[in-house]
C-alpha cells in the first residue's frame, strides 16, 4: 500500500523562504546523524511527549498542595487546548513533513502523526513551561533548557523544519499567556 504525499502547500514552494528553511532543517538533520546526537534527541523528544510534562504535573498535584492541584490542572487545561489547537492547524494546512519532500533529510524517529505544521511538541513545551513557570519561576532553568531542546530535536530528527518550530513558539507563547488571563495564579 502506499501512502499519497500531498501536494505542495504555499509555504513549499521554490522561493528562497523555503530554501532557507530546508538548507537549516538538512544541516540540522545530518548533525542528528551522529549517533550519540540522534540518541539524545530521541530521547529528549520521547519525554516531549508527554512523559515529562506529566509527570511534572503529578509532582506539582503531590507536593504542592492546594497550590500544586490549581498549577497541574492549570496545565493540563492549557495542554489540552494546545492539542487540539495543533492538530486543527495540521488538518487544515497539511504541510508534510521535511523527511518526506526534502531531499537530504531523514526521519530519526517515527512521527506520532502525518503532517508538520506547527510543532505540537514544541507548541506544548511553550505553553506548559509558561504556565508552570509562572506558578514556580525557580524551575526556569529545568523547563526553559528542556523546551529548547525539544525545539531543538524536532528538526534535528528531520519531523520539522525549522519555521513549523518558530510558528509553534508562537502559537504556544499565545496560548500560555491567554491561559494566564483566563485562570490567573494564585500568587
Amino acid at each position: 500500500m502506499s501512502m499519497r504525499v500531498p501536494s505542495p502547500t504555499p509555504e513549499l514552494s521554490p522561493g528562497p523562504r523555503f530554501a532557507l528553511d530546508g538548507r537549516v532543517c538538512v544541516m540540522a538533520n545530518r548533525w542528528g546523524t551522529r549517533r550519540l546526537v540522534g540518541l539524545f534527541f530521541g530521547a529528549i523528544s520521547r519525554l516531549g511527549d508527554g512523559v515529562f510534562w506529566y509527570a511534572l504535573m503529578v509532582v506539582m498535584a503531590l507536593l504542592g498542595g492546594h497550590r500544586g492541584l490549581l498549577a497541574a490542572a492549570h496545565m493540563a487545561a492549557t495542554g489540552l487546548t494546545a492539542l487540539l489547537l495543533y492538530r486543527l492547524l495540521k488538518r487544515w494546512t497539511r504541510r508534510p513533513r521535511p523527511y518526506r519532500v526534502c531531499p537530504g533529510v531523514i526521519a530519526h524517529v517515527p512521527p506520532l502523526d502525518e503532517f508538520s505544521f506547527p510543532s505540537g511538541h514544541t507548541l506544548q513545551a511553550v505553553s506548559f513551561s509558561i504556565v508552570a513557570l509562572v506558578w514556580y519561576p525557580p524551575l526556569a532553568p529545568l523547563l526553559l533548557g528542556f523546551t529548547a531542546l525539544v525545539a531543538a530535536s524536532r528538526v534535528i530528527l528531520g519531523l520539522h523544519y525549522p519555521s513549523d518550530v518558530l510558528a509553534a513558539i508562537a502559537i504556544g507563547s499565545g496560548l500560555g499567556t491567554a491561559s494566564l488571563w483566563l485562570m490567573p495564579p494564585l500568587i
